[in-house]
């Protein structure tokens, strides 16, 4: 059996606690190594652990949608917006479940990440590769990343695994602060 080299590289890292916080960039990153004609562009974080291009749709107004790849971007994501007038034009094509929508859809490597999932399910959703479209954070949590408090206080919720026939379940609890 062979292990993908991203799955390890997970595995052999330490689980950060969720807190909602972003997580400070690193001052200097590795170089981003070459990609071969045909791969999947890549931004290379700090921790050496190979990421896929990020493409988020959000609309033009949006300040939370704009902190959200900040949180990204900051925990070593390479993001790209596209700003739509119609969401739910982006939102249908991925398969996004209505029950499961948000103010923000993004695209990864074939799964969708609804919402303000935080970057540490975005990982763990890449290392495990699950049978699934995606992952979401329902509505706009409090406290979830792009939708900090200025008090620290955030809301319980709950990360969604959604499976190919549209039904969802539990993917990560995130605990109220």
């Amino acid at each position: 059996m062979r292990i993908h080299p991203l799955a390890l590289t997970l595995l052999l890292l330490p689980v950060a606690a969720c807190t909602g916080a972003a997580t400070p960039a690193a001052a200097d990153t590795a170089a981003a190594p070459a990609v071969e004609a045909g791969a999947t562009p890549v931004a290379q974080a700090a921790d050496t652990q190979v990421l896929p291009r990020m493409r988020v749709h959000k609309t033009a107004t949006c300040g939370c949608c704009g902190k959200w790849v900040e949180h990204m971007q900051r925990d070593g994501f390479e993001v790209e917006t596209i700003d739509v007038d119609d969401l739910a034009a982006v939102k249908t094509r991925l398969g996004v479940p209505d029950a499961m929508a948000s103010c923000h859809t993004a695209e990864i490597d074939g799964y969708f990440v609804e919402g303000h999932v935080p970057a540490a399910d975005v990982r763990r959703l890449l290392a495990e590769r699950p049978d699934a479209r995606g992952i979401a954070a329902p509505g706009m949590p409090m406290g979830s990343p792009g939708m900090e408090m200025p008090d620290g206080r955030s809301q319980a919720y709950t990360v969604e695994l959604v499976a190919n026939d549209g039904t969802h379940r539990p993917f990560a609890e995130h605990p109220a602060r």
